[in-house]
C-alpha cells in the first residue's frame, strides 16, 4: 500500500496523533543526506497534545514521558549532561539524528492501534535504503519491538547498539550504563564524522 494511502486511513477518523502535519517531520528534519544516527521508535505517544512526529519528543511545555526521563537520566550518566527541562529533540533531529517511529500514527489513548495498518512496511523500507546508501551510520535500537529491524541493517557497514528499552518497566535490566551516547559520538569521531552535541537547549 502507498505511503499516501496507508495516512489516508489513519487521518479517516479523529482524534489522532501526531498531527497530520507533522507526520513526517522525523524524515523532514533529518533527510537521508544528513542521517548519522537513527534511533527506532515503536509508535506516537497516545495522549492529548503529547506526539510531535519525532520517536520519543514531545514539544516544549508538554510534560516530560518517563521513558524520555530515562534516556536523559542515562545522558547525565553517560557524559554529565544535566537533565534537559522540556522534551523537545528537534535539536538532536537537525544533527542527523532521525528519530523514526516504525508507526507513525496512533489512535488517542489506544497504543499500537495503528499496527495494522502498513506504516511499518513503509519504515522499514527507509531503514532499508538507509543501511545500503550510507556508511557508518549508528542504529541504535533500545527494546525488543526495535531490535527487529536488526535484520533491515548490514552490521558490517554500521554500528548497532542494542539494549532494553528506557521505559520504567525495563530501564533498570541494561538500558541504564548502557552509554549509547558516548559510544555513538566514539564510533563516529573514528569515521572522521562530526559527533552530535547532545546539549539540548532551554
Amino acid at each position: 500500500m502507498k505511503r499516501e494511502d496507508i495516512e489516508k486511513i489513519a487521518y479517516s477518523s479523529n482524534d489522532v496523533f501526531p498531527l497530520r502535519e507533522d507526520l513526517y517531520k522525523a524524515v523532514e528534519l533529518t533527510p537521508i543526506d544528513t542521517v548519522k544516527v537513527v534511533i527506532i521508535g515503536q509508535d506516537p505517544y497516545h495522549g492529548i497534545g503529547q506526539a510531535n512526529g519525532l520517536a520519543f519528543s514531545v514539544n516544549k511545555g508538554i510534560k516530560i514521558p518517563p521513558s524520555l526521563r530515562n534516556i536523559y537520566k542515562e545522558l547525565e550518566d553517560d557524559l554529565g549532561i544535566e537533565t534537559p527541562k522540556h522534551g523537545d529533540l528537534t535539536e538532536w533531529a537537525k544533527q542527523g539524528v532521525l528519530l523514526l517511529n516504525s508507526v507513525l500514527s496512533v489512535q488517542k489513548d489506544t497504543p499500537g492501534s495503528h499496527r495494522a495498518l502498513g506504516w511499518e512496511e513503509y519504515t522499514d523500507s527507509e531503514i532499508k535504503k538507509l543501511s545500503l546508501q550510507k556508511e557508518n551510520l549508528v542504529f541504535i535500537l533500545w527494546g525488543k519491538y526495535a531490535q527487529q529491524k536488526k535484520e533491515l541493517i548490514d552490521e558490517k557497514k554500521h554500528l548497532l547498539i542494542v539494549s532494553p528499552h528506557p521505559s520504567p518497566f525495563s530501564a533498570r535490566r541494561g538500558f541504564f550504563g548502557s552509554k549509547p551516547f558516548s559510544r555513538t559520538n566514539t564510533y563516529l569521531r573514528e569515521h572522521s564524522i562530526p559527533p552530535i552535541n547532545w546539549t539540548l537547549s532551554t
